[in-house]
């Protein structure tokens, strides 16, 4: 009987967990550098639960080839402060959804440092890596309102992700009237959709989104939620939302 035991033993430290599988493995990957104040943090978070929860969102899960997705959530400012605030969650019906929506709600914020850029896609490859999830498509989502200004250059961090086969989309929050101190980091030259186009934004079918207030981030965070889980293949393409 023991040499059963031992037998199964061995079976079982050779035989890999069965991971799940998932039309698409997304990472939420948000700027909380100081230039993002607690009014604009909390119109985050309230656009990213109402994008998770709405219905077209939902619809498009569901009519994927598997119907589920896979979500987790971090946050960055600095080179050193990174975190990942959500480990993986399935969302595959509202139920679902809501879950992982309530627990992004009362998760406090991270950070108040620079900004990072790179660190955020850092931390969302390595997660994709020991995810343990089969998923179709490996997306990471940038939302951010200023350029990198700590670490290594986003542009470096984009490139190796996009070696690995992950695709990086950016949600450009466009700062109208920033204060001296930011205006350079807020709007670089030629706009911030352009900084994240050329250094945050990669991969097959990449995006960037443009929003010029908060209040609007969460209708444009639904468009692109539709767009990577529906995984049509549209080309690079850059599109404005006012």
């Amino acid at each position: 009987m023991a040499s059963v035991f031992v037998l199964l033993a061995a079976l079982l430290a050779v035989t890999p967990v069965r991971a799940e599988d998932v039309d698409v493995a997304l990472v939420l990957v948000s700027d909380v550098s100081r230039s993002i104040d607690d009014s604009e943090f909390k119109l985050e978070k309230d656009g990213y639960s109402n994008a998770l929860t709405n219905d077209k969102v939902l619809e498009a899960i569901k009519d994927g080839p598997i119907g589920k997705i896979a979500v987790a959530y971090v946050e960055f400012a600095s080179s050193f402060e990174v975190r990942t605030v959500l480990d993986w969650t399935v969302i595959k019906d509202r139920a679902t959804a809501k879950a992982f929506v309530d627990n992004l709600t009362t998760a406090p914020r991270s950070f108040w440092g620079r900004t990072a850029i790179s660190a955020g896609i850092d931390q969302a490859v390595q997660l994709l890596a020991e995810s343990g999830l089969t998923a179709t498509r490996r997306v990471i989502d940038v939302c951010g309102d200023g350029t990198n200004n700590a670490g290594r250059e986003a542009a470096d961090a984009r490139d190796d992700a996009v070696k690995a086969g992950i695709t990086i989309n950016g949600l450009a929050i466009i700062n109208d009237h920033p204060v001296s101190w930011t205006f350079a980091h807020v709007q670089p030259p030629g706009g911030l959709a352009k900084y994240y186009r050329e250094n945050v934004a990669g991969g097959p079918g990449n995006f960037v989104l443009e929003v010029h207030d908060f209040h609007s981030f969460g209708e444009a965070m639904t468009r692109k939620l539709v767009d990577e889980i529906a995984s049509v293949p549209v080309g690079a393409r850059f599109a404005t939302e006012r």
